[in-house]
C-alpha cells in the first residue's frame, strides 16, 4: 500500500479474484462487440461504403453553386416550419402543465391512480418521435400544416411535462409550509407556494422545448406534415441538388437564429 504524490488517495492492491473479473468482463464486452460486427458486416454492402467518398464528392459537386433565386420561393414555408414549431410547443405548455402535476409526487392529487396516468401519458409521447406522430396524423387527417402542429405538440408534452414535474418534485418546502399553516386552500398554496417556485423552470424548459421544436418541424414536410421540409422533399425528388443547397443553408440559418433566441430568453429568466 502506498501513497501518490500529491494526492491523499491511497493504492490498494487488487485481489486475484477481482483481477479475473475485470479481464472476463473485458473478454465479455470484446466477444459482443465481435458477435455484433459480424452480424453486421453480414447485411452491409462494402462496395457502397467504400464508393461513398466519391459519391459524396459528386454530390458535392452538384450541390455548388446554390440556386441563390429559388430563396424567394422559401419564405412562406420557413414561415409554416416556425408557425408548426411554436403553436406545437404552446398546445404542449397547456396541456403538459397539468399532466406535470399530476405527476409529481407532491401535488398528484392521487398516487394509486392519477399518477400511474399522468406518467403513462408522458412515456407515451416521449417514446415516439415527432416524425412518427406525423406519418399518423398525416394519415388521419391528411397532409398539411395542422397534422405537423399536433404532431410537434404530441411529442412534446412528455418532455416538457418530464421535466417540469421534476422540478415540482425539488422544490422548497418549507415556503409551501409556511403558506399552508396560514390556513390557505389548496389552490392558494398551488397558487403562491408552489407555481412560483416552478415558474423559471417551467418558462426554460419552455423554451429550450421551443427551440427543439424548430429543427425536428423542418423535416415534418418530408412526410407531408408542411414546412419547408417539403421543398426538400420536392428538390430531392427531383435531383435538383442546387435547391437542396439552399434549403439547406436556409435551414442551418433558421436553426442557429433559434437557438440565440432561445438562448437570450433563457438567459434573461434565470
Amino acid at each position: 500500500m502506498g501513497t501518490v504524490m500529491g494526492s491523499d488517495r491511497q493504492w490498494h492492491h487488487r485481489p486475484l479474484k477481482l483481477k479475473l473479473l475485470l479481464w472476463f468482463c473485458w473478454l465479455l464486452g470484446l466477444g459482443i462487440f465481435i458477435t455484433c460486427w459480424n452480424k453486421i458486416s453480414e447485411k452491409t454492402m462494402w462496395f457502397f461504403v467504400t464508393d461513398a467518398p466519391s459519391q459524396a464528392k459528386d454530390l458535392a459537386t452538384r450541390m455548388v453553386p446554390p440556386r441563390w433565386d429559388y430563396l424567394d420561393n422559401l419564405w412562406l414555408p420557413i414561415w409554416d416550419t416556425f408557425n408548426i414549431a411554436t403553436l406545437g410547443t404552446l398546445i404542449a405548455f397547456f396541456i403538459a402543465v397539468p399532466v406535470a402535476f399530476c405527476a409529481a409526487r407532491n401535488t398528484t392529487p392521487n398516487t394509486f391512480l392519477v399518477r400511474p396516468i399522468a406518467l403513462f401519458i408522458i412515456a407515451s409521447s416521449r417514446s415516439i418521435n415527432s416524425l412518427i406522430w406525423a406519418l399518423m396524423l398525416v394519415t388521419i387527417i391528411g397532409p398539411g400544416i395542422l397534422a405537423g402542429i399536433i404532431a410537434i405538440g404530441l411529442r412534446s408534452i412528455g418532455f416538457i411535462a418530464k421535466l417540469l414535474y421534476e422540478a415540482i418534485e425539488e422544490i422548497e418546502p418549507v415556503q409551501v409550509e409556511a403558506i399552508t399553516a396560514t390556513g390557505a386552500s389548496g389552490g392558494q398554496v398551488l397558487s403562491f407556494g408552489i407555481f412560483p417556485q416552478v415558474l423559471p423552470a417551467l418558462a426554460g424548459i419552455s423554451v429550450y422545448r421551443w427551440d427543439i421544436n424548430i429543427r425536428e418541424s423542418t423535416i415534418l414536410g418530408l412526410v407531408g406534415a408542411g414546412g419547408i421540409g417539403l421543398q426538400l422533399e420536392a428538390s430531392i425528388s427531383t435531383l435538383a441538388w442546387t435547391q437542396v443547397s439552399i434549403i439547406l443553408l436556409v435551414i442551418l440559418i433558421t436553426v442557429i437564429l433559434s437557438e440565440w433566441v432561445s438562448a437570450r430568453v433563457r438567459y434573461s429568466i434565470i
